[in-house]
């Protein structure tokens, strides 16, 4: 069975913050956020909704695309979640 690594954004209730990773179990991630123990910056600005996520068969091209998002503006950011979720709703869990 292939795995599967997501390219994910996330961002906190008032939709201010956004957080970009990539992982290979995105509910495990998506909860690890949610409880704090994602990372600090999460745990900080309390990022916790996720409202955008790109499967990948391949890890290496997983990263490549979040390095690319990374770089970009937060308007183009968040033109290409519009494109998926117009109105920044959270996704709801199975994540897959």
């Amino acid at each position: 069975m292939a795995r599967t690594y997501h390219v994910y954004i996330m961002s906190n209730r008032h939709r201010t913050v956004l957080y970009i990773g990539v992982t290979g179990n995105l509910a495990h991630r998506v909860h690890a956020h949610q409880d704090g123990t994602g990372s600090a910056f999460t745990r900080r600005y309390n990022v916790t909704d996720l409202i955008y996520a790109e499967p990948y068969a391949d890890v290496d091209e997983a990263l490549r695309r979040e390095k690319q998002l990374k770089r970009w503006t937060r308007a183009k950011k968040l033109g290409l979640i519009r494109r998926q979720n117009p109105t920044l709703q959270t996704i709801q869990g199975p994540y897959g």
